[in-house]
């Protein structure tokens, strides 16, 4: 396994259009399938703290389903308010069939 990396899981566990909550390092992470590709991105909105793997996902745009608030699942950046602070982007990579993500270093 490469190192910082952590396995969440299998790649037949996130179907397209899914939203699935995992957790990497005791932080809820929201994996998401965008036409075939996996992305993710922290699972706690950001304006209230909504669990984001309860709201839906349509294309790339997660909605959050306490107030409506939307991100980017292939960047972490909000869509739509009321949240103003993106998400935290995680790195996903896919070895065999494993699934693993790590924390995105902050620029």
């Amino acid at each position: 396994m490469s190192v910082g990396y952590v396995k969440v899981g299998q790649v037949g566990e996130f179907p397209p259009g899914s939203l699935k909550k995992v957790i990497v390092g005791g932080e809820d992470v929201v994996v998401g399938n965008v036409d075939g590709k996996l992305y993710a991105i922290t699972n706690k909105c950001t304006h209230r703290g909504g669990p984001l793997d309860e709201g839906d996902l349509e294309g790339n745009a997660v909605t959050c389903p306490w107030h409506g608030g939307q991100f980017d699942l292939t960047t972490g950046k909000v869509l739509g308010p009321p949240p103003l602070k993106d998400e935290v982007c995680f790195e996903v990579m896919i070895e065999a069939s494993n699934v693993l993500l790590k924390k995105k270093l902050t620029d």
